[in-house]
Formats: structure tokens, sequence, C-alpha cells
């Protein structure tokens, strides 16, 4: 399938990208990936195909991995250098011989000017302190990070720091496409959405340069409504983890799954005004809620959490059961709550407040079902039709 564009209009952008400079000289972007997670990992191997096929890009991918010592006392780098794999976080599955893998991160950046960034939310303003100055002038950036910083002024949200601590432009993408899954990594179709802000044909770069024939990518004009979606869907999904955990069922679950939609929508748009009503039934939307709800990690520990009636942390069970990748639900969930109790929202979203309040211990992990009896009163948006 050809990749598809959406606009304000809902216009189909132009299908070809010219990157030729003034005088007629093919100018080749060079790319690096910032992060080597499983996630991180297929993003690679989806750019690495694309580079190779497409005479606007260099062919080689540089990947930044955060070092490890692997238990064969071999460095993470090393081996996935000599096997074209990364044994830790993807394995079984080859790269592409065009991604180099770089402990340095400075160094991995160097030349670039596509910045592609994929790690866990909570060390990205460490990352873009460490990269102030470091990259090119004209660099422009994409956001893979499903997450978001609260700061005493308010929610920042992670293309929003990377914009303003680099200095660069930068879109996002979303999609169903749960990091845990590896249909993806086996070429089996799934779909993902690019959000940009107004600059229509790096919208259009980037989804050249994830697009293949099992990933098809689209793009709407959206960039906090997709980057949004992204983030709250894991606070849902930690809802529906206690679901599975305590055996309520699949009807409960798809009541749990419907008000964590319509909440991801409302707190949307009581923040971001611009945040678009059609970018919730893009792939970043109800799909990827739908699949991190039924298969992603967030709901898989949460489903621990509930049959240990809470007794077990979640850092104790991250740590046993995710093989050194990091839960972003429950880490959001408590940001999420920051803001709306610094807004004084919380009545306005009991499914988000209880999901916190069970990940502390405030509520036991039964109580998923009984925040109904909290139900607001209000319109959630004002001129809006009754959410609740």
């Amino acid at each position: 399938m050809a990749p598809a564009f959406e606009d304000n209009n809902s216009e189909t952008l132009p299908s070809s990208f010219s990157s030729g400079s003034d005088d007629g000289v093919l100018h080749k972007s060079k790319v690096t990936v910032v992060g080597s997670g499983n996630w991180g990992s297929v993003a690679s191997k989806l750019i690495a195909s694309n580079t190779l096929r497409l005479s606007s890009f260099h062919d080689e991918v540089r990947m930044w991995v955060f070092e490890e010592t692997l238990p064969s006392g071999e460095k993470l780098t090393d081996v996935i250098n000599r096997t074209n794999e990364n044994v830790k976080y993807l394995p079984g599955i080859k790269l592409g011989k065009n991604v180099v893998a770089d402990p340095d991160l400075e160094n991995a950046v160097k030349d670039a000017n596509m910045l592609v960034f994929v790690t866990p939310h909570q060390f990205m303003e460490g990352i873009c302190k460490r990269l102030v100055g470091k990259v090119n002038g004209d660099v422009e950036a994409i956001s893979l990070i499903k997450g978001m910083e609260v700061k005493r002024e308010g929610p920042c949200m992670i293309s929003t720091l990377i914009s303003e601590q680099l200095g660069v432009s930068c879109c996002v993408l979303m999609g169903a496409n749960i990091a845990n899954e590896a249909s993806i990594a086996v070429e089996k179709f799934s779909e993902a959405t690019v959000g940009y802000r107004d600059n229509r044909e790096i919208a259009e770069k980037w989804v050249q340069l994830f697009s293949t024939p099992y990933f098809m990518v689209t793009a709407v004009q959206d960039v906090e409504g997709v980057e949004l979606c992204g983030t709250l869907k894991n606070v849902v999904a930690i809802a529906a983890g206690f679901v599975d955990g305590l055996e309520m069922g699949n009807n409960t679950k798809a009541a749990i799954m419907r008000i964590g939609l319509r909440e991801m929508r409302a707190f949307s748009k009581l923040l971001f005004s611009s945040v678009k009503d059609s970018t919730f039934f893009e792939s970043c939307g109800v799909a990827d809620l739908i699949t991190t709800c039924l298969g992603g990690r967030n709901r898989k520990v949460a489903e621990a959490f509930a049959k240990n009636e809470g007794k077990r942390s979640f850092d104790d069970l991250e740590a046993e059961m995710l093989q050194g990748q990091k839960l972003q639900g429950v880490s959001t969930a408590r940001e999420v709550y920051e803001v709306l109790s610094h807004r004084g929202w919380l009545e306005l979203f009991p499914l988000f407040a209880t999901v916190h309040e069970i990940c502390v211990g405030h509520l036991p992990p039964s109580a998923i079902v009984e925040y109904s009896e909290r139900k607001p009163r209000l319109s959630l948006l004002e001129g809006s039709t009754q959410y609740y």
C-alpha cells in the first residue's frame, strides 16, 4: 500500500519528495536513531531498508546504543555490529548490514541531519542536555517516544522538549506497534501515524523513510494529538491489565477501554485546543489503544500487579518481567495525575486518577471498576456535548 497523507482539509500530499539543491546536486540525508531497545531496533530495521533503496538518503544508519555488557562478557554494540542483530532486545532479527551500532551519543549524531528519538521518555531530558550544541543546524527530528515531562509551568510533550532544547523542528510517529510485538520485525502488516506541525515536505520525507509494503504510514497535521494518543494509551493499558489480573472478563475490559479513550480525547483537547477529533481514529489513536490493552508490556505487568493484590511494586515486577525494558504507563499516570491535581481536574478524569492511586498503593486494584461513583457532573469541554 502506498503511504497516504492528510492535512487540515484531508488533502492528499504529493507522492514524491525532491531533495535536490538549486544547482541540481542531490543532497543526501543522513539518519541516526537515538535508542536501541525493541522498538528502536525495529525502527532501525525499517529505516535501513529504505535508505538503501532511496537515493535521497545515505545508506548508513547509525544507531546509538546504551552500552551494556552481556552475560558472555561481550559489549552489546560489538555483538550488534558483528552479528547484525540486537541479541538482547530484538533477537533473531537481522537489522540490515547498513545499521551501525555506536555507544558514543555525540559521535552517533555527528553529521546526521535526520534524528529519530526512541528511548524511554524519562531519559530524554538528560539526552537532550548532552546533545545541546552537538547537532547540525539543519537537523530535522522525529520522536517515537510515548510519554511527557511535567514541569512547574505545566506538561511538556517530548517533541516540544526536543525542539526547545536542541532548536530543531520535531515531528512525531505513533501507532499500533507495541514494542514487545515482533510482528513488524518479521514483516507482518502494521501501520503508524506521523504527526507534523506545518512542514508538509518534511512530513512526507519521514513517511518515505519509514514506509514499507508491510508498514503503512500516514501523516496528519496534529503533533499534539498524535503524541498525546501515544502517551495516554499506556495509562489505559495499565487499567486494562488490572481488569485482566482480577479476571473480570472482556466486557469489563471493553468498557474500561472505551472510558479510557473518552478521557484521552477530553484531556488532550483541554491541554491543546488544536487537537483534532479525527486523530483519535488514526493508527495512533484507537488502534494503538486496542493493541496496547490486549498485548502491551504495561498491560502485562499491571496484570501481575493485580494478581499479587498490589503487594509487589511495579519496580520489582518490571525488573523481573521486562529484561531491562521500561514501563511507560506508571510514570505517565503519575505525570497525568500531577497535571490533573494542579489544574483542579481530578474529578473530571476518574479513570486516570484511579489508575495512579492504585499504582501507588492508595487504592486496591479492584477500585478500577469502582471509580464510576465519582462521575463528574460537568462537561469536559466548553461548548461540547456532555461526555459523562
